[in-house]
């Protein structure tokens, strides 16, 4: 048995988590943000676009996801495994990536540009069918550990808000040695 989709629970999870980056952002001193982040090579502020990324991400995969769904079931099998193959490359541009983005969107812009996506990924959400909800297609699943073999476009809606809080869990906002809680804990 399949638990519905609750489209309502994941928008109120995008707003959280705008809201979450904004405090952390406002409270955050500019050295904290330099700070190397905990379990990762990136600084606070890089991780902190890094997670905002996983947002700018869905709006690409949306349209893969609907493209793919329609599409026989091994040419979806054999794209993930294509990528799969090219996961030492994606790591490296994900990678570097997050610590170019970061210089663009930095302290001052990624909250807005957080916004930005959430909002349009809402208003998509929102006009989504059950059955448009439903198509499914394989994914690259040594990219990301929240990809799943098979994600169906319901997966891909709620997948930023996993992404979101698993590197929230990361940063190293509080003090040089990490004692103070960190505002997204």
């Amino acid at each position: 048995m399949t638990v519905p989709f609750d489209r309502e629970a994941v928008v109120a999870e995008y707003r959280r988590n705008c809201a979450e980056l904004e405090a952390t952002l406002a409270a955050a001193p500019p050295e904290a943000l330099l700070r190397r982040s905990a379990g990762t090579r990136w600084s606070n502020e890089e991780l902190l676009y890094h997670m905002v990324f996983g947002y700018v991400v869905v709006l690409a995969l949306l349209p893969l996801v609907r493209i793919f769904g329609r599409l026989p079931v091994p040419v979806s099998r054999g794209f993930a495994w294509l990528l799969n193959a090219g996961t030492a490359p994606f790591n490296v541009v994900n990678y570097w990536g997050s610590k170019g983005g970061a210089r663009i969107f930095n302290r001052r812009r990624m909250a807005a540009k957080l916004r930005r996506v959430t909002s349009a990924l809402e208003k998509r959400l929102r006009r989504e069918t059950a059955h448009g909800l439903a198509r499914r297609m394989y994914f690259p699943t040594r990219w990301d550990p929240f990809f799943k073999e098979t994600m169906t476009l319901a997966d891909v809606y709620a997948y930023p808000v996993a992404h979101f809080g698993f590197h929230a869990a990361q940063l190293s906002l509080g003090s040089a040695h990490g004692n103070r809680r960190d505002p997204l804990k």
